[in-house]
């Protein structure tokens, strides 16, 4: 298996809220940013999903904060995919400051969508390994 994927992230002045810190929606943004990063690695855009007919889609989300965010950090966030035996999959992405600092950890609980049915896919590693590029990136 390759190495955590992990991207660097410029903390920007409108995602504070009052408090000064970064927004609370805006840790779910930067775990989608990451996690779209990694499909690009791996070889998987948009036009790859829609030649295939199906799309990644997250069902749940849980974001536990440890440290503030304010502007002008940066903060490294990983993607870290888990596979199972049924139709979804989690990923795990911690969030680091670019002192070490842990400032978030967000788990999601993700499936396949086949774009015709509306339904989850069944095996989504299998469904994935036919169109990826470097399975290794996705823990394939």
């Amino acid at each position: 298996m390759a190495d955590v994927f992990q991207v660097r992230i410029g903390v920007r002045g409108y995602e504070l809220d009052v408090q000064g810190h970064v927004n609370q929606a805006v840790y779910i943004q930067y775990g989608e940013h990451a996690r779209w990063r990694c499909f690009h690695a791996a070889g998987i855009n948009t036009a790859v999903l829609m030649a295939a007919g199906f799309g990644p889609v997250v069902l749940e989300t849980n974001v536990r904060y440890l440290k503030e965010l304010r502007d002008g950090d940066e903060v490294d966030v990983t993607c870290q995919f888990h596979w199972g035996d049924g139709k979804t999959f989690r990923v795990e992405q911690d969030y680091t400051r670019a002192d070490g600092a842990p400032v978030a950890r967000l788990t999601s609980v993700c499936g396949l969508l086949d774009r015709e049915t509306r339904r989850l896919l069944a095996d989504p590693p299998a469904r994935l390994r036919e169109i990826v590029a470097d399975p290794a990136m996705l823990g394939l």
